[in-house]
């Protein structure tokens, strides 16, 4: 390990030190979790399989985040739709403000 002259260094620098060491205190766990992934998903990958194979479920990684399908669609635009979720879109604030039901603007499932 590097040693660091603390007795050299001005308050500016020893506060930054400081922010540093905290944040890399707080990083070390996500860190090691990373490293575990990796080293695990290398290891069943050199027999031919997948952590998702060997768990039965999506694992969960850098990415791998799963998109809402669409809640709403646009009155007059069906390829605009919207989730539900988040800050509401202007045209459903402009169609819901001119009357039209939000169950009129949700998404029909086709059977």
């Amino acid at each position: 390990m590097t040693e660091i002259d603390l007795e050299t260094m001005d308050l500016e620098d020893l506060k930054q030190l400081r922010k540093n060491v905290e944040r890399a205190i707080q990083n070390y766990d996500k860190r090691r979790r990373r490293q575990a992934l990796a080293a695990a998903e290398a290891s069943v990958k050199d027999l031919g399989f997948s952590l998702s194979d060997l768990l039965g479920h999506e694992v969960k990684g850098k990415g791998s985040k799963k998109s809402s399908p669409p809640k709403y669609r646009h009155p007059q635009d069906p390829k605009i739709t919207w989730t539900g979720k988040g800050r509401q879109p202007e045209w459903f604030k402009e169609a819901i403000n001119a009357g039209t039901p939000a169950e009129d603007l949700l998404v029909r499932q086709e059977k």
